[in-house]
């Protein structure tokens, strides 16, 4: 995964609705991660690209606990 920044593409600008889950979402990652909200979105955009891009050539997301047991994920 690169950043979008570093790689030299343009830049767009969006004007976006998020839903309830969403900006509760948003506000509880940037308060965990210190990212302002921009940064927060344009690197979940850049994970689920690259999570949907392995999931289209047929990987699986799995989830390890601290006691070695694996969970599926499934994003539909």
């Amino acid at each position: 995964m690169t950043d979008s920044r570093s790689a030299g593409a343009p830049s767009e600008r969006f004007s976006i609705t998020l839903i309830g889950a969403a900006v509760r979402a948003l506000a509880d990652l940037t308060l965990a991660t210190g990212l302002s909200k921009t940064d927060a979105i344009n690197r979940s955009v850049q994970v689920y690209g690259f999570l949907a891009q392995q999931m289209a050539e047929g990987k699986e997301l799995l989830l390890r606990d601290k006691d070695g047991a694996l969970e599926r994920v499934h994003i539909v």
